[in-house]
């Protein structure tokens, strides 16, 4: 005969719940600051600009590909603004570190690196401006050759690892990035 009694089987529940706190915190007890930075259970991380940039001269743009988010300050505090993104799909595709925009087009063009093509032979060679550019809407060209902020014709790449190096927006947000950064405005990819 069992010998589970419903009092038996409640502190069984009591003392198993507590054994599973002790293994796997709650959200709240993982939700600590360190150095700066907050951090929650899904690693997503709101960084001071300080923690990144000397200065916020033509304002600054954060894109964290952990986080997957992009961050924007303009030069004197007044604008805030955080967006969800796409980010590239390998750490072999994703560059870090310190670039500017050099140049802003409303309804860029789209033509696949050679390395693209290669992994993706079905591609198109050129797609023009328009809906099913994959660039979206708006671009902010980077620096760094082939790198660009944009916004795409995927919604459901944003907040995930779906590019080939870019960081992408949903349309209306790039749109509203586009209006803020100037070019010149410095980026940094961590």
């Amino acid at each position: 005969m069992s010998n589970d009694k419903p009092e038996n089987k409640s502190r069984r529940k009591v003392l198993l719940g507590a054994a599973a706190l002790s293994i796997f915190p709650a959200p709240a007890l993982l939700a600590q600051a360190s150095g700066g930075t907050r951090r929650n259970i899904s690693s997503f991380r709101v960084p001071r600009w300080q923690d990144h940039f000397d200065n916020l001269k033509n304002g600054a743009i954060l894109s964290d590909t952990v986080s997957r988010m992009v961050q924007f300050w303009s030069e004197d505090e007044s604008v805030y603004k955080l967006y969800p993104s796409s980010v590239p799909m390998t750490d072999d595709l994703t560059r870090r570190g310190y670039t500017r925009i050099i140049r802003k087009v409303v309804g860029p063009s789209w033509r696949p690196t050679a390395s693209m093509k290669a992994r993706n032979p079905e591609w198109p060679d050129y797609v023009g401006p328009g809906p099913d550019n994959p660039l979206g809407t708006h671009a902010l060209y980077l620096s760094w050759k082939y790198y660009r902020i944009h916004g795409t014709n995927d919604t459901r790449k944003i907040g995930r690892r779906s590019s080939n190096g870019c960081i992408g927006l949903y349309n209306n947000q790039i749109a509203e990035l586009f209006d803020l950064a100037k070019i010149g405005t410095q980026v940094k990819l961590i």
